[in-house]
This record gives structure tokens, sequence and C-alpha cells, in this order.
């Protein structure tokens, strides 16, 4: 069986580093999400205007395209993306078994710092307080679980590992397929 990790949480809380990291260890697929938006979303968040459910519809319907895609052709991945809201968490499971989702979590004032410190990112820091109030933890239904973001990337990352692991002994190292849960 495969696995998809859906690296989650609001801008700046670590998707990518901590994504990447994930990458280098498993050997896994991997795909930003934020590459997966429209240009029209970009260019609405550039611009400082959050997006609603009806921008994020059309992109969410994409990463889960990639995670089907990645299914289809028996690979495991990982994909980052927001995921604020259950229904779009709901979304992207929806048919896809290999979903599992990792929740950075941090606070709020060190997510602002690193925000504040970004360059070149068409989100802009004004828009992480609307992503904060949208955002709805995971349920205890749902496959996945909430990582502190503490510390490096590289260290966020074992935990990730260590944790998908945990249950069942899902994680791999050596970019095989884990074995289902």
């Amino acid at each position: 069986m495969t696995r998809t990790l859906v690296v989650m949480g609001v801008s700046g809380v670590g998707k990518t580093s901590v994504a990447d990291e994930i990458v280098e260890r498993t050997g896994w697929a991997f795909v930003e999400g934020d590459d997966l938006h429209p240009e029209a979303n970009r260019a609405k968040m550039s611009s400082g205007v959050p997006l609603d459910d009806d921008d994020r519809w059309p992109w969410l319907r994409r990463v889960a395209a990639w995670i089907g895609e990645q299914e289809a052709a028996g690979r495991s991945g990982v994909v980052t993306c927001s995921a604020l809201k259950r229904s779009y968490r709901d979304l992207l499971r929806d048919g896809h078994p290999s979903v599992w989702f990792v929740h950075l979590l941090a606070p709020p004032e060190l997510i602002k710092e690193r925000v504040d410190a970004r360059r070149g990112h068409y989100m802009p820091p004004s828009l992480l307080q609307s992503q904060l109030a949208t955002l709805e933890p995971l349920g205890p239904d749902e496959p996945g679980a909430g990582v502190e973001t503490t510390g490096s990337p590289d260290a966020v990352a074992e935990r990730v590992l260590a944790q998908l692991a945990e249950p069942d002994g899902t994680a791999t190292r050596d970019g095989d397929a884990p074995r289902g849960r």
C-alpha cells in the first residue's frame, strides 16, 4: 500500500522545509501544493486578499488528483497543502486511502516571525491571521497527527516519521511503499 503525507498547516509553519526533509529520507514523490494553485489564486493572495472556498475548491481538486496519480502508479508521496478545514481534508482523502495528514503546529508568534522574515513568497504576512482563523485542527477520526515544528526541519521530519511509524510500523526510510494502515 502506498502512503501520501499531506503536510498541512498555515502559511509559515514550515510545510515546505519539513516536506523536503521527509522526501530526502524516504525518496517519495513530492509536489509543492502552492505550485498547483491557479494563477488567479496567486494574484489574489499577492494582493492581500484571502482566498474563499470558491477559490480553494479547484486547487484542492488538483491536489487530490495528484494524490490519485501517485496511488495509481503505486508510489508513496508527500504534498504540502494548507488543508485548513475539515471539508478540505475530506475532499483530499475521498477515495484516497493512502492519505495521512501531518499537521504542523507552532505558536502564532513564531509563525508570524517566520512569515515576516520570508522574501519572495506571494502570500503576504497580512493573510496569516485569516488562515489562523480558518484553521480547524485534525479531528480524532482523521488519519494523521499534529507535530510541533520547534527545532530544525530535519528534527521535525524525524518526529513526523516516528509518528507515522508508531501505530503499526507504516513508515519506511528506503523509498519502498509503507505497509498499510
